[in-house]
């Protein structure tokens, strides 16, 4: 296999990463402080303008929408093409937003790409190529443990030509966003099928009556507004029949097919991440002096700067591979490596981040420096799209699978 760029990948590349040196870098102080005040008003979930700005620049640049591989929507780059580009978005919190690259957007996009009827196409998913609107993904409930999604409970009843819909979702990104206008919802149509065919998916309008914001969630204390996660009670929620997603007890497929383009978009962005932590543990390290001598002179800093770039290295390379297999046998085959990189790439950003916050010392937990957010955003990923116990089980019974004639 080839992991080289091609020149469309590398002209890519480069504007990306000067848009990002001309615009998102220097607009992170201007976000937050943005933020920051919306929140003194009283309102920090207000939309920011600078991100707007940021917007506006990037689809002009032809930097928007370059995910969607197999669509005539997105920019024609496979799986292995966009991973590069994805890492340079993982830099910066604000820049996948920018590009409208960012989850659950992404998700719902593909999902809405591949699975939704060309009026709901038309409703729904060309407004959300636009960034005109945002939207959410209700799966995850708080009174079972949906690691195991047959444990769902949320119901969805049909009633002539209506759903009615009921339950409790949390963890739903983007809920609390003034511009989240659409959910797809996970819930199930058929108690009685089997485990797998008793889950469907079905689009529900933000604006349903029934449908309420109870609180945003935090993260370590960040409540990552103006988008953040939130849960969100259905009571009673009528919709069409016509907004069922590929047709009932298909949910778990749905799900799959989902799930696997956003796994690996996940450890894409997570390895840029990392590599914006070290290099800032590696500027610490060379401009601040203890005991008489730079960091960078001491042993256990180079060490773990050493152990820094081998791991994102090998990150990189499981993420590649586990592209290229996508897109040459396809997500079911390419299982195992989606699953190894959704254990590798957290866990590998969580301890790069958490020796790049030991070099900056007290200010290293602080807001001074995007650590401490990127830690907890990092942390969070060991749960989303599945936690590592679930992928580490899915993997340990694939390998055992492949002896399991020859013991």
């Amino acid at each position: 296999m080839d992991f080289s760029y091609s020149p469309k990948v590398i002209d890519l590349q480069q504007r990306l990463t000067a848009f990002m040196d001309e615009h998102i870098y220097p607009a992170e102080s201007v976000y937050h402080a943005e933020v920051d005040a919306n929140r003194a008003a009283g309102n920090a979930w207000l939309p920011t303008k600078v991100m707007e700005e940021l917007k506006a620049k990037a689809r002009a640049a032809g930097l928007w929408n370059l995910f969607l591989p197999e669509s005539k929507y997105g920019a024609g780059l496979t799986n292995l093409e966009y991973a590069p580009l994805c890492e340079i978005m993982g830099r910066s919190h604000i820049a996948p937003e920018a590009f409208n690259c960012s989850a659950p957007d992404t998700g719902n996009m593909e999902t809405l790409v591949r699975y939704a009827s060309e009026a709901q196409q038309q409703q729904w998913l060309l407004p959300l190529l636009d960034g005109k609107i945002r939207s959410a993904f209700a799966m995850t409930e708080p009174d079972v443990a949906s690691s195991d999604a047959t444990n769902i409970e949320a119901s969805i009843v049909r009633d002539g030509d209506e759903y009615v819909i009921n339950g409790r979702k949390w963890w739903t990104s983007g809920a609390p966003d003034p511009r989240c206008e659409i959910l797809i919802f996970m819930g199930k149509t058929d108690p009685t099928a089997g485990p797998h065919q008793q889950q469907s998916m079905i689009l529900v309008p933000m604006a349903t009556p029934g449908v309420k914001m109870e609180r945003p969630l935090t993260v370590f204390g960040y409540d990552h507004a103006p988008h953040g996660h939130g849960e969100v009670s259905f009571d009673n929620v009528r919709v069409p029949v016509s907004n069922v997603l590929l047709g009932e007890g298909r949910g778990f497929e749905i799900a799959q097919g989902r799930l696997g383009p956003g796994r690996i978009h996940h450890c894409m962005r997570l390895i840029g991440l990392a590599e914006r932590a070290l290099e800032l543990m590696c500027k610490r390290a060379l401009s601040r002096v203890a005991f008489h001598r730079p960091i960078a002179d001491q042993g256990v800093t180079r060490e773990r700067i050493a152990n820094a770039r081998i791991l994102i290295d090998q990150a990189r390379f499981l993420v590649l591979n586990a592209a290229y297999m996508m897109d040459t046998v396809g997500n079911k085959v390419a299982k195992k490596e989606i699953a190894m990189i959704k254990v590798a790439a957290p866990t590998m950003a969580c301890q790069v981040i958490d020796w790049a916050m030991q070099v900056h010392g007290g200010g290293g937990v602080s807001d001074d420096f995007p650590l401490a957010a990127a830690y907890a955003n990092a942390r969070t990923l060991r749960y989303a799209d599945g936690p590592d116990e679930v992928h580490r089980n899915q993997i340990g019974k694939m390998e055992l699978a492949r002896y399991q004639n020859k013991a």
